[in-house]
């Protein structure tokens, strides 16, 4: 991260250590929004290297913008996370750090992919009751994924993590060991698109496509090449967490912590509103369907639902076009709530 942010530590419910970022150029009229990265990135994935991002746009509509550094940030020490741990510690820790330190007493968000869905978790068991409108990327509360995607983790998931305990995107630059680079070798066989190495390692790592998490047609190069650095290590133990909840199509919990829990009914009045790129092969667009036809049912005409026909599953933050197609509508839906 750079100048424009200050890094503010923050201490999850059980004592593992996070950061939150706040950008420093915000002018607020308006309160803080909180956005929350995926798994095996960090905060800095909402920073690419346009001239309007999120960051920048989100600022120029007078909100007062941070970013969460949960223990799935690959800023952190590397760590055997799962969703429930998440879920229960690090996001009520980060929504009420924002609201002691900004005096606010309501906090929006912004969540992507497996922030998303341990997000969903702390809301659904009224974890946050400070947070009012939500908005999801991706994935929320039913996790469905390519067919493909889920022969890998049910026959290459057993298999690699006999061997992993992390998978780490970076091998597609430089692997430390025999195993590693046997693992790239594999993949860069296998994957033929034009996509960088770490790129490669990406797709294989978390979906189904070729590439998995983006159309390379919306990138320019200079973000393919901030890409590569943006994905580190990610702990199989999360990759067993959502095998179990994409076998039963609902989050539910990995049952090892003592944190027994239903994602239903939801114990929140937050407003969700749902982004799901139709071109998504990591999560199919059918995750945000299946939500907000639950979310729907529960309280109707509460919540909105946007399908992004040109786009997948990150291109939806980081793609060339992403400032004209997709921020105006994320913060036409927070000016609203």
């Amino acid at each position: 991260m750079n100048s424009q942010f200050e890094t503010i530590p923050f201490t999850a419910l059980d004592g593992f250590e996070c950061n939150l970022l706040h950008y420093l150029p915000s002018k607020p009229s308006k309160g803080p929004v909180l956005l929350v990265h995926g798994a095996g990135v960090r905060a800095n994935i909402f920073n690419p290297p346009h001239e309007k991002n999120i960051i920048h746009m989100l600022a120029d509509a007078g909100y007062d913008v941070w970013l969460e550094n949960w223990r799935g940030s690959i800023d952190l020490p590397p760590n055997e996370w799962d969703l429930d741990v998440v879920a229960k510690n690090d996001h009520p820790a980060a929504v009420k750090k924002v609201c002691e330190l900004t005096g606010s007493d309501e906090v929006k968000a912004i969540i992507h992919c497996q922030g998303s869905t341990s997000f969903m978790i702390s809301s659904a068991l009224g974890l946050l009751p400070q947070v009012k409108i939500i908005i999801s990327n991706a994935v929320s509360l039913h996790p469905v994924i390519p067919r493909f995607s889920r022969f890998k983790l049910g026959a290459l998931l057993p298999i690699v993590g006999r061997f992993f305990d992390y998978l780490n995107p970076q091998w597609g630059l430089e692997a430390p060991d025999f195993k590693s680079r046997l693992l790239r070798k594999f993949v860069l066989a296998t994957h033929w698109e034009k996509d960088t190495n770490v790129g490669k390692m990406v797709s294989f790592t978390y979906g189904a496509g070729f590439p998995a998490l983006w159309e390379l047609e919306n990138l320019d190069k200079k973000t393919m090449d901030w890409i590569q650095y943006e994905f580190a290590h990610v702990p199989i133990s999360f990759f067993r967490h959502i095998n179990k909840c994409v076998g039963e199509g609902i989050l539910v919990p990995t049952g090892k912590h003592g944190f027994d829990y239903e994602v239903k009914p939801m114990n929140t009045e937050a407003r969700f509103v749902l982004f799901g790129g139709v071109k998504n092969k990591c999560f199919l667009s059918k995750s945000q369907e299946k939500t907000f036809e639950y979310l729907e049912a529960q309280k109707p005409g509460h919540h909105k639902l946007y399908l992004m026909d040109e786009y997948s599953h990150l291109d939806i933050f980081f793609g060339k076009n992403a400032h004209v197609d997709v921020f105006p509508l994320m913060i036409k839906e927070l000016d609203q709530s």
